[in-house]
This record gives structure tokens, C-alpha cells and sequence, in this order.
């Protein structure tokens, strides 16, 4: 499975986001709303999400850190 740029490069914007609100661990996990995902950021997430070459992570409680 080959990704397209925009794939990359919204793993990178969404990861980047993630991380400038110190979301690097389950304990420090964030809700979308706190890490200022606009729209299309969230349609995104659950692709980019849970996937062999991703490193974002969601808890059980729909939160995510990376």
C-alpha cells in the first residue's frame, strides 16, 4: 500500500498538531477539539488513524496522541 502526498502530508500537519499540545502518550491524549483540528483534519484522522505506517494513536475514550 502506497500512500499519496496529500496522505503524507496530512499525517505530517495532523501529527504536528497533535504534538504542539504535548499529546505524546495515553496519559497526555487529547480530544480533537483540544488539539484545534479544523474539519478536514477530522475527516482524516480516522483514515490516518490505527494504520501500520501511522504512529497516531486514539485511546478508548476518542482521544489521540501521537
Amino acid at each position: 500500500m502506497t500512500m499519496s502526498s496529500t496522505e503524507v502530508k496530512m499525517r505530517q500537519w495532523i501529527i504536528s498538531r497533535i504534538e504542539k499540545v504535548g499529546a505524546i502518550s495515553k496519559k497526555s491524549a487529547v480530544s480533537v477539539m483540544e488539539a484545534n483540528l479544523d474539519l478536514l483534519e477530522q475527516y482524516w484522522l480516522p483514515y490516518l488513524v490505527g494504520e501500520f505506517t501511522g504512529s497516531i494513536k486514539k485511546t478508548l475514550d476518542n482521544r489521540y496522541y501521537h
